[in-house]
């Protein structure tokens, strides 16, 4: 398979090591450091993009690739409240774009434990919940992506609980989160339910990025040939 890295940062380093690893190619790298280009012969015969730059910059970057008519894996996070028009684009396999806020295997099996928790604690209205994550000092959106997907599936099934809340303030009906950013953790995301009496917590350490740069290759591979808007639920078949 032939890849066009857009963005190639830290991430974007080490999804190359890794696709190169699984015998693909990457034929055309776009970042402000590298002279790769949308208009390139070579970005022309990518059969995946993959695309992990900064929220500003992502939305004009997959219209780029949409006007080639490439298929686009991407997890920039912090510009999803455009994501219904990225899907609107999507449909009757007009584009193909695979989205995840967070790619890794693990994280994906904690957002299955986290909806199937949620659809349990339902029905025990006595216990409250909250979720604290904690990433590195140069992440650039907060709550992180991965938070608020978290976030949205609790309240897609707790009905005491209509939204999230970024910050201290407690507000009875919203899942309060608070993000804190630190050194260089990879990211831990934590959520628990808390009643008078008890406790009940889970959480997802990520020990390195690794991880998520394999999910992104492994979700690569999966989106070649596809059409439509897709995402991990469609390549875990959860």
């Amino acid at each position: 398979m032939k890849i066009a890295l857009v963005g190639y940062g830290k991430m974007g380093k080490m999804i190359e090591e890794i696709a190169v690893s699984r015998g693909h190619e990457i034929v055309c790298k776009i970042d402000i450091n590298e002279s790769g280009s949308f208009d390139s012969k070579e970005f022309e015969s990518a059969d995946v993009v993959i695309e992990f730059t900064v929220p500003k910059a992502a939305y004009e970057n997959y219209m780029k690739c949409f006007e080639k008519g490439k298929a686009v894996v991407s997890g920039t996070t912090g510009w999803t409240d455009r994501l219904p028009e990225i899907k609107e684009m999507c449909k009757d396999g007009k584009q193909t774009f695979f989205y995840s806020s967070n790619f890794s295997l693990g994280v994906n099996i904690f957002f299955e434990i986290n909806r199937r928790l949620a659809e349990i604690m339902n029905q025990f209205d006595n216990y409250d919940v909250n979720m604290v994550e904690t990433h590195h000092i140069h992440k650039l959106d907060a709550p992180s992506g991965t938070a608020i997907s978290l976030a949205d599936d609790i309240v897609a099934k707790l009905d005491r609980k209509t939204s999230w809340n970024l910050g201290p303030e407690y507000k009875k009906e919203s899942v309060q989160i608070a993000a804190i950013r630190e050194g260089e953790v990879p990211g831990i995301h934590s959520i628990k339910y808390v009643s008078d009496v008890d406790s009940i917590e889970i959480t997802h350490n990520a020990k390195t990025r690794r991880g998520f740069a394999f999910g992104v290759v492994l979700a690569a591979e999966y989106t070649n040939g596809k059409k439509g808007f897709l995402g991990m639920s469609d390549m875990l078949k959860f």
